[in-house]
């Protein structure tokens, strides 16, 4: 696991035997479903050190403050095989993790996987982020969302500020390069209850291009008609 014991240094991060032994179990748990559902298309044994387990270990630059807290709770929206959410529950055991994916086969994946990781306060959630979100045991119940690679801003902003507790915040991972979705998703920010506090620049040597940490504070209650039906924010996004 040299690539992701040397990136998660560059971060500040040190990682113990025991939490090795989890990323190599997801690792081969990960290819060997992923041989009967598409999990990932990234399969390279380093390729997925790199590209999921220390791209999701990127969050904790955006997190410094929160996880003083042993209690805080987490969603990752739309986690798929559990990126970024299962490895900052391997990073973090305390938190108080929920996986939200609308396929009941991931879903069906990652309960598997959080037996073997033997993960203890991990929920899963099968459901679409916009019905889940209007339930009242999620709505704004989150100290931290997450999203990675799940849709553009707009879109992604109507999706996960539901979820956000007043004082939480969202976090998306993206690519650099993607002001403009910034300026555009600034109508759906404000409408929904949010304020953009900052946009983090990732340059690490073990990845080929940069990212960055969108991280984007709740402030006040989402009105109640949001999320609108699944699919309108992807189709119809808010400000456009």
């Amino acid at each position: 696991m040299e690539r992701l014991v040397s990136g998660a240094a560059e971060l500040g991060l040190s990682l113990n035997s025991h939490q090795l032994e989890q990323f190599a179990t997801y690792y081969r748990e990960l290819m060997a479903w992923n041989q009967r559902m598409n999990l990932t298309a990234i399969t390279v044994f380093e390729e997925v050190q790199i590209k999921h387990f220390l791209d999701s270990l990127t969050v904790t630059l955006a997190l410094k403050e929160s996880m003083s807290r042993r209690d805080i709770r987490i969603m990752d929206v739309g986690t798929g095989s559990g990126i970024p959410g299962v490895p900052l529950k391997i990073l973090f055991p305390d938190i108080r993790l929920v996986l939200l994916d609308a396929t009941a086969k991931k879903a069906t994946f990652l309960q598997h996987l959080r037996g073997e990781l033997k993960l203890d306060n991990v929920d899963i959630v099968v459901g679409r982020a916009e019905e889940v979100a209007h339930q009242s045991e999620y709505r704004e119940r989150f100290d931290i969302v997450l999203s990675r690679a799940v849709a553009s801003l707009p879109t992604l902003v109507e999706l996960t500020l539901p979820f956000c507790a007043i004082g939480g915040s969202f976090i998306a991972q993206k690519n650099a390069g993607i002001d403009p979705e910034i300026r555009q998703a600034a109508k759906a920010i404000g409408t929904l209850g949010g304020s953009l506090r900052e946009v983090i620049g990732i340059d690490l040597a073990e990845f080929t291009g940069k990212r960055q940490l969108i991280v984007i504070d709740k402030i006040f209650p989402t009105p109640a008609q949001y999320p609108r039906r699944p699919g309108i924010p992807a189709k119809n996004p808010l400000g456009e």
